[in-house]
Formats: structure tokens, C-alpha cells, sequence
């Protein structure tokens, strides 16, 4: 392995154990279900995606997931699944767009279209087959998913609406906050990420 893919692999590792942590810290949101809560643990894949390329970012993601699995595994890993899948056509559509034009505009676009198919993502896999895996493997009812966000939505009262009331629109909340976040600090982060590794990409090029 060449140094310039040994760094770019301790960067991967290093933004996935981040993101890893992230996934600790939850926060419920009172207009959703108590099930549903907003934490930031794709941030430190956007930035990676948005540094290092798509894949990376989706490298990211997947460790991070793996991690929790292992360490928390209190959802069969169904909810790492889920995690992994959504956040991957997130950092994905950002990366793939943003990479194509480096710039602040493109980089906002990427971002908006990303919390859209985000969101559209997230509403098909819960329906077709998240929702039903959680069913099976925690033994936690459609149904009762359902009479938990009713509660707190009245207009949610079968599965076609709980997820067009709550998965979407929970996951266009929280791509709008990790869209913000990701403006903010990127410009930030990014150089430490890029430097060392155009460093020895120069380096390399020198040697030849």
C-alpha cells in the first residue's frame, strides 16, 4: 500500500470512529416519535465525501455503522442497516454532484439535492422493507409505530401516512441541519484533510 492510499485509509478510519461517537448523541424532537431522533453522525462522512470523494464518504458511513452494530447492537443491526443505507444516498448524491464543480454554489446544490433523495430513500426503504425488518427481527409492530406518532400527529393513522408525516419529513430536518453544518465547518476542516494528502501525492510525483 502507497502513502498516499495509507492516508487516505487513517482518514477514512479517523472520520468513521467520529462518526461512530456521533451516533451517541441523539436528540429527540417533539413534533416526532420518541423512536425518531436527530443526531449528526453523517456530518464527518459529508466532509469526507466532500474531501475525499464519494466513496470515501460511503466508507465512512459503513464503518461507523459496523462499529455501532458491534458496540451498541441493541437493533439486530436492522438499525445500523438503515443508518447506513440512508446515509449513503446522502453522502453519495453530495459527493458525486459536488465533485463534478467545486464550488460553494454547486456545494449548496448537492447538499439540497442530497436531503431530497435522502428523504425519498428513506421513505421507500422504511416501507418496503425497514419498517418490516424492525417487525421481525425486535418484534416492535407496524401498528404500534403508527399509534406512537399518532399520538403526536393525528393526521398519521395507517402506514402510507406515518411515513409520508413523519420518515420524510424527519429526514428533510435532519439533511437541512447537516446541510448547514457541513457549510459551516467544512472550509475549516477540509484543508487539514486535503494537505497532507496533496503533500504526498507531489512527493510521489517528484520519485518518479
Amino acid at each position: 500500500m502507497n502513502s498516499s492510499k495509507l492516508n487516505r485509509l487513517v482518514k477514512v478510519s479517523l472520520l468513521g470512529v467520529i462518526g461512530f461517537l456521533f451516533m451517541f448523541i441523539e436528540v429527540a424532537i417533539p413534533i416526532f416519535p420518541t423512536f425518531l431522533k436527530m443526531d449528526i453522525s453523517d456530518l464527518p462522512a459529508l466532509i469526507g465525501t466532500f474531501a475525499l470523494g464519494p466513496g470515501a464518504g460511503i466508507a465512512i458511513e459503513f464503518l461507523k455503522n459496523v462499529l455501532h452494530g458491534i458496540f451498541n447492537g441493541k437493533t439486530a443491526f436492522v438499525g445500523e442497516l438503515a443508518n447506513f443505507a440512508v446515509g449513503s444516498v446522502l453522502v453519495f448524491t453530495a459527493g458525486y454532484i459536488y465533485n463534478r464543480h467545486k464550488t460553494r454554489k454547486v456545494a449548496v446544490i448537492s447538499l439540497g439535492a442530497a436531503t431530497i433523495a435522502m428523504s425519498i430513500a428513506a421513505g421507500l426503504l422504511n416501507y418496503f422493507i425497514l419498517l418490516p425488518l424492525y417487525e421481525r427481527a425486535l418484534n416492535f409492530p407496524i401498528s404500534a409505530m403508527v399509534d406512537m406518532a399518532a399520538k403526536i400527529n393525528s393526521s398519521i393513522t395507517d402506514l402510507n401516512t406515518f411515513v409520508l408525516l413523519a420518515i420524510v419529513p424527519f429526514n428533510l430536518l435532519k439533511g437541512i441541519a447537516l446541510t448547514i453544518l457541513t457549510l459551516v465547518l467544512y472550509k475549516s476542516v477540509s484543508p487539514l484533510l486535503k494537505q497532507e494528502h496533496n503533500k504526498i501525492k507531489n512527493s510521489e510525483k517528484v520519485k518518479i
